[in-house]
């Protein structure tokens, strides 16, 4: 199965683009990260320095880790999805389960590792530059010499690796065992995660406005409620829909369509719901510190640069990974309804019309998305401003979430639209046939 999993790659190498493109942007901020590991670990290093470089490589690693597994795992599921037709024509000429795993599993190890050996070259140059920002912000000694060591080159290529190879299994098991997904075990962990992150949240207030921990809860707290409102996502979407209306033949198909397929939207409103919560709680929060910092006349410390640089290379890598998982969801669930195009204008709709559906669709997607990942990110936000500021509203104006905003609906509405676009080049006679 390994040497058919090697020719299914040579013969469609553009089905695992997205994979590879996943696995080379994990791989490259796993090592650049970890490659302060090394840094740190070179003799020579005073203590000051070798803690600001081990403490952003651990968290941002944690966080990149994390973050690669998802971003592989929503890559695969749409592969597998889209190879269902294959699939089940290897298991009627007899192939097993375990072998249809292992021809995915080492399809996607396969692909892993290419991206994890092409990142070595961006992820060198890439901590580089890290050092240098380190050392301009006064983190880092400027003595410090650069090393890029087996930390970081072991650590990116087994965790994009094993991220890979996991994420297939799991994706490939529900596609040849055909369960049906476990709602409870679902809810479970979405109402487990509303609880840990409102005790997180309420926790807030036991902090005094300068205690360096301040921040933690409340950070922790909007993360978790943002993966809480995630993962309920499908029967959220159906209340908002149940009190939708809209009477265009557009709007009608589009709340129709979206009753429909709340459950597998989930896919496209969870990376939106965390992108929105985590991006805003996290950015607001550290305008409100820096704010309050600066008002209070002393200058930074080396921990709070440290925690300032931390989360915004951590937004950053939130915003690449979100967008990685919005992108190939949305262009997997749309390129999957191209039959359904075709029918829709075999019985009279009009591209325009179908364009006008899905642009609908994006739109109400975008909307409630951010609004649950805006509610997450408050939640968390309030009682870090109210204790630290006193005021009960950071003051830093809308522009931040307007340009977090912006960017989502750019995403969502980009993506289905160009993709929908391509889709109905198709003649409709040919969609219905060539799907059926």
């Amino acid at each position: 199965m390994f040497a058919l999993a090697l020719r299914s790659i040579r013969q469609r190498p553009g089905r695992f683009t997205s994979t590879l493109l996943s696995a080379f942007l994990g791989a490259a901020i796993i090592m650049t990260f970890n490659a302060m590991h090394d840094t740190a670990a070179q003799p020579g290093v005073d203590s000051v320095s070798a803690e600001s470089l081990t403490t952003s490589a651990s968290v941002v690693g944690g966080y990149g880790s994390l973050l690669v597994f998802f971003a592989v795992a929503s890559t695969l599921t749409v592969n597998v999805r889209q190879r269902a037709d294959e699939i089940e024509l290897l298991r009627c000429s007899g192939a097993t389960p375990a072998q249809i795993k292992r021809m995915v599993v080492g399809e996607s190890v396969v692909v892993a590792l290419v991206g994890a050996v092409l990142a070595i070259g961006p992820a060198l140059l890439g901590g580089m530059a890290l050092l240098d920002v380190f050392q301009d912000s006064g983190q880092v000694a400027r003595s410090v010499d650069y090393s890029f060591g087996p930390v970081a080159l072991m650590s990116g290529l087994w965790i994009t690796v094993l991220a890979a190879a996991g994420a297939a299994f799991l994706a490939v098991r529900r596609a040849t065992h055909r369960r049906q997904p476990r709602s409870g075990v679902r809810k479970f962990f979405a109402y487990a995660a509303l609880a840990v992150g409102g005790v997180a949240v309420c926790s807030t207030f036991g902090f005094s406005a300068t205690d360096a921990a301040l921040m933690a809860p409340a950070a922790y707290g909007a993360i978790l409620l943002s993966v809480g409102f995630a993962l309920l996502s499908p029967r959220l979407l159906k209340g908002l829909l149940d009190r939708l209306a809209l009477t265009s033949p557009s709007g009608y198909l589009a709340v129709r369509n979206l009753r429909r397929r709340a459950v597998e939207l989930s896919g496209v409103l969870m990376p939106l719901i965390l992108f929105t919560g985590m991006a805003t709680a996290t950015l607001y929060m550290q305008a409100v510190e820096s704010d309050a910092i600066e008002a209070s006349g002393v200058p930074k410390s080396i921990d709070a640069k440290n925690l300032e640089t931390l989360n915004l290379v951590v937004v950053g890598i939130i915003v690449v990974f979100s967008c990685i998982m919005l992108v190939n969801s949305l262009y997997a669930a749309t390129t999957y309804r191209s039959r359904e195009f075709g029918q829709q204008r075999l019985a009279g709709a009009t591209p325009g019309q179908v364009l006008g559906m899905i642009g609908v669709e994006g739109l109400v997607v975008t909307v409630t998305g951010v609004l649950l990942g805006t509610v997450a990110a408050l939640a968390g936000l309030i009682p870090f401003t109210v204790v630290r500021t006193d005021a009960t509203w950071p003051d830093q104006g809308l522009g931040i979430w307007f340009t977090i905003v912006a960017v989502a609906a750019t995403v969502t509405l980009g993506t289905s639209l160009f993709t929908a676009r391509r889709t109905l080049r198709t003649p409709a006679v040919a969609a219905v046939t060539m799907a059926a």
